[in-house]
């Protein structure tokens, strides 16, 4: 734990899923879609710009989310937009996998990826800095454990503003695994691959929706 941890109160947080209050809203929105087709809401983010586009990551329970998971979801989410309408511009629906180097969002993502190496960036300084890089120690009393040059320190999860691991050799290895183990387990007669981005993040083709 930080020396300065007394100064640097936030308003707590329960999850980096979704940041703004209209992302919260969209995510109370579709989040009983996704839960009810057997996925986790990982994260969602409406960005602007000349196009808004509205990102949705999920997966399963056991971390997968294959490009035909993606199709589904995204029908079903596009379905339940249209009828909550809750975005009064034209937008584009993309709906796909965390990647490989994942977003972190909530705190068992902390001790689920122990051992991993990480980048966490605080909402405020932390110590003179807000950007954290190292190998994840797990969790204690709300804290996230890093193991960083100076040693092991503990970050409150309420101070997180952004969390994801890093692409390294071995996150990779343990992907590719973790893939195989669940296709050996699974009666799948044909392994689609061609959609699926170099960082391992399956996602399908964008769905533009009106307003």
């Amino acid at each position: 734990m930080t020396d300065s941890a007394t100064d640097h109160a936030t308003t707590p947080v329960t999850d980096l899923v979704a940041k703004t209050p209209m992302d919260r809203r969209l995510a109370g929105i579709v989040a009983p879609t996704v839960e009810g087709m057997g996925f986790r809401l990982v994260r969602l983010r409406l960005m602007g710009g000349k196009r808004i586009t509205l990102q949705i990551m999920a997966e399963r329970a056991d971390g997968s989310m294959e490009v035909e998971d993606c199709v589904r979801l995204s029908r079903a989410i596009s379905a339940v937009l249209d009828v909550e309408d809750p975005i009064d511009r034209e937008f584009t629906l993309e709906v796909s996998s965390p990647g490989i180097d994942r977003p972190l969002t909530r705190i068992e993502d902390f001790d689920r990826w122990k051992g991993y190496e990480a980048r966490i960036e605080t909402v405020e300084m932390i110590d003179g800095r807000k950007r954290f890089k190292g190998i994840l120690a797990g969790t204690e009393g709300g804290e996230v454990l890093i193991e960083v040059e100076e040693g092991t320190i503990g970050l409150a999860f309420d101070w997180l503003a952004d969390a994801k691991l890093v692409l390294t050799d071995e996150l990779v290895r343990e992907s590719l695994k973790a893939r195989k183990h669940a296709f050996d387990e699974t009666a799948f007669d044909e392994i689609e691959t061609e959609d699926e981005d170099t960082d391992g993040e399956t996602e399908l083709p964008a769905l533009e929706k009106d307003a």
